[in-house]
Order: C-alpha cells, then structure tokens, then sequence
C-alpha cells in the first residue's frame, strides 16, 4: 500500500514516477494513479533471468534515476544498481517485526548494503537496526501517511450503525487477531448487540484456520464478520465505530492513520511507533500486546463512554492531518531525493 501510496504522491507534485511490481498483481493495482507509469515483472524466482533482462531494459529506455526499493526487493534493485552504476538506490524498511529485530536476517542486506545510497525506516527502532547492522551513512527516519480515497467497489458491513468494531489487518500472526477475538468474546457479555469486523486477506493458512475455528468453538459467527480482498478502505470506516489493531509487532501501521482520518477513536497495543503516533494515550488508548482482559476493557471504556469517544476521534483526525500527511511526507522525501 505504501509504494502504491508514494507513487501516486510524486506523480502529483510531477515527478515522473513508475511502480514496478514484481510478483503478484492484486487489487491495489486499481489504486494507481493514471499519470504513473507501471511495470510488472511476473517474477517466479529470485534469480528469474527473464524479470531481471525486462527491468533492465525499462530502466535504460525511461532513464530511470532513482530506484526506491521496498522491502525485500532491495536484492533485485541491487542487481539494476551493479548493471547501472550511476543508479542511486534507496531502501524503504518496513518491517513489520520491530518488536523482534534480534531475530531479523541480515544477509545478504548487510552484504550488499555498501551500494544502498539511503535508507528510509518508518520507525526509530529499524533506524537504529540499519544504522548498527549496515554499510549505509544516510538512514532517515520517515513515518508513513495515509490518504483516503472513494472506491468503485462499496463493501456493506454487516450489524448495527453505531455499534461496529472494525480492525483493518492483514491476516498475518504478528496482527494477534485471537488476542482481539478473546477480547471480544468478553466485550459481548454485556454488549451483544456490538460487532467485530476483520478487513484483510486471508491466506488459507493454518493461523485463518485457527480463527475460523475460534469463530465457530466461541458462537461467534453471527457477531464476528470476515472481509477478504476489500479495498474501500474509505467507505469501510464510514461505517465504523471504533477502531483496534491488537498485533503483537508493528512498524508503523497505515491502517492506524487511516483510523484518524476517518474520525475514529481508537484503541491499539502498544508497539512498533503507535505509542509515538498516539503520544503515549493523548490521541487515542494504549494497551499492551497480548493482554485481552485489558485490551476488552478499553474498548468498553470507549463503548460505555460516547462523550470519550468524539473528544479522542476529533483529536486523533487533527493530529494525524496535520503530522502524518501525503504533503508533509513528500516533501521530506524530495529532500532525500535531491540530496
């Protein structure tokens, strides 16, 4: 969502932007802004011959200046970077684990980290990792931003207005969706008539199958509602109440700005730079990772309390407009750019 985001930001300020994807074509791709230009590879292997030869010759027939590199596709811009030496390479790290950096791979990043021009962390503890790990002078610390945008596609949450709990993330296990539901299932012994709504793919997994079988083991499928491949971020938290993300490790999650802009109050654990964003309990409630009892009673604090409610989702939208958007965020990029 980030390279998706910065690219359709550059192409507004006319930079001449192109998004290069080098996998797998998802729904995103409908997010992309006409004025960038768009590549995809179809890459099969880390040393795909084919990809490698199809991204070289993009870049010598556009001219392409500056690679900006997302996560582990800094290797297949290293390669561009040994074929292309003028290519100035920068690295964006957003990985989701900072709570776990002892554990994180440093090769072969560290190996080849030398022709890494910049680095972009978007929190302070992956800038403090890549300035002690790697051979890099300029590490920067960039928070992300997120901006709503109005979707063809119209999901209709299931429940009561004005009584949904909604929880935008990825089904992964560092987003600790059991601890939310565990949560849950004690917020509904007084408040039945209250939802919960997971938006983010699934991946058929063992860690989905474990919800699946919570939902069904906990009589949850009636009050418990899951929204695979929705991107109407927008129109989603339109009809929402409160926000939550319950993961037991994060970088900085957009999922949270979004939160802001569309007005809702929040409750999130503290990890990765949501105690950063939220400063510390001033924008929104802060509860530690893998504690459901505490994270239940924070949302019936804001469930039992509407007055609480409007005063934090009329901040935290101030607060995030004004430190955490597309324009700010550009802006600083442009300055590492032309450095």
């Amino acid at each position: 969502m980030m390279s998706v985001n910065i690219a359709n930001a550059l192409s507004n300020v006319d930079v001449e932007s192109h998004l290069c994807v080098t996998r797998f074509e998802g729904r995103l791709k409908s997010k992309i802004n006409k004025k960038v230009n768009y590549l995809f590879l179809n890459k099969k292997t880390t040393l795909d011959l084919a990809a490698i030869l199809r991204l070289k010759k993009y870049i010598k027939k556009n001219k392409i200046e500056i690679i900006h590199a997302h996560s582990s596709s800094y290797f297949i811009a290293y390669l561009m970077k040994m074929r292309f030496p003028n290519l100035i390479l920068i690295w964006h790290d957003h990985y989701g684990n900072s709570e776990h950096l002892s554990k994180r791979a440093i090769q072969p990043l560290k190996f080849i980290s030398n022709k890494i021009y910049a680095v972009i962390s978007v929190n302070k503890h992956l800038k403090h990792w890549s300035k002690d790990n790697l051979k890099v002078n300029n590490v920067y610390y960039l928070p992300n931003f997120a901006k709503l945008k109005d979707d063809f596609n119209k999901t209709r949450l299931n429940g009561e207005k004005g009584k949904r709990i909604v929880c935008v993330a990825g089904l992964r296990p560092q987003k600790d969706h059991l601890n939310l539901l565990k949560a849950f299932k004690i917020i509904q012994t007084k408040n039945q008539d209250w939802t919960l709504h997971l938006i983010g793919n699934h991946y058929d997994d063992i860690y989905y199958q474990k919800i699946k079988t919570f939902l069904i083991e906990e009589d949850l499928l009636k009050s418990v509602f899951l929204y695979h491949n929705s991107t109407d971020i927008k129109n989603i938290l339109s009809q929402s109440t409160i926000g939550v993300l319950s993961s037991i490790s994060e970088g900085l999650p957009v999922s949270l700005l979004e939160y802001g802009l569309a007005e809702l109050p929040v409750v999130v654990t503290n990890v990765g730079e949501c105690g950063n964003v939220l400063e510390n309990g001033k924008y929104g409630l802060l509860v530690q990772p893998s504690n459901s009892i505490e994270l239940a009673d924070n949302i019936i604090q804001l469930i039992d309390d509407v007055d609480l409610r409007t005063q934090f989702s009329d901040l935290f939208y101030k607060h995030v407009f004004e430190n955490y958007s597309e324009e700010k965020f550009i802006d600083k990029l442009l300055k590492i750019y032309n450095n």
